[in-house]
């Protein structure tokens, strides 16, 4: 009951204060390239249970048209200003209408896609103790984007790590641990210059 009313209270705070930022990265995007504004996606979020993720659309192609296959480095099915907007993670700020709805959390393990595969491979196949991602509600940030796992995991020791940061969470999970994973959120985001996004 607390981390949900943290969540509306936080969260609905901040959806306020990024209303107009997120008008004009709608407009931006409307301007910048065909397509919708927001990209919609089936993920895995509380008890496995599949939900809509919401974000800014970045790439040219329409989502739910493509082949479900992860960010690379320069990847050319990104826009110009969709590079910004994962570079700078504010394509990320739509998720906090999942939040108000209840689907997703300010802070625990970023929602996997359905169908995500690393090394060909299902994810679960790869870390036995993977399902116990789901028994927290999925975050907008989390311990492990905090910690330097971000962006696509493409080799089985990166998901073994995000994974382990994971699991960390859930084990330690608090409203102290989850304000100190947003204060330290934005300066690790920024200050990440390497990862894929």
């Amino acid at each position: 009951m607390i981390k949900r009313a943290s969540d509306l209270i936080i969260g609905g705070a901040m959806l306020v204060g990024f209303a107009i930022p997120m008008a004009m990265i709608a407009l931006a995007i409307r301007c910048d390239s065909k397509g919708p504004i927001f990209y919609r996606q089936q993920r895995h979020g509380f008890n496995n249970r599949i939900f809509t993720v919401f974000k800014f659309r970045t790439m040219r192609e329409r989502p739910e048209e493509a082949t479900l296959v992860q960010v690379q480095a320069a990847d050319p099915r990104i826009t110009r200003l969709g590079r910004f907007l994962r570079k700078t993670s504010l394509d990320e700020l739509p998720q906090l209408l999942n939040v108000m709805l209840g689907d997703m959390s300010l802070v625990g393990p970023r929602p996997h896609a359905v169908g995500m595969k690393t090394a060909e491979r299902d994810l679960q196949h790869i870390v036995a103790e993977y399902a116990h991602r789901h028994r927290v509600k999925p975050g907008l940030t989390g311990w492990a984007q905090v910690n330097g796992s971000r962006g696509p995991v493409e080799k089985p020791a990166e998901l073994r790590r995000r994974v382990k940061l994971d699991l960390e969470y859930v084990s330690n999970a608090s409203l102290w641990l989850d304000l100190q994973i947003l204060l330290r959120t934005a300066p690790s985001l920024l200050g990440d210059k390497e990862a894929t996004r």
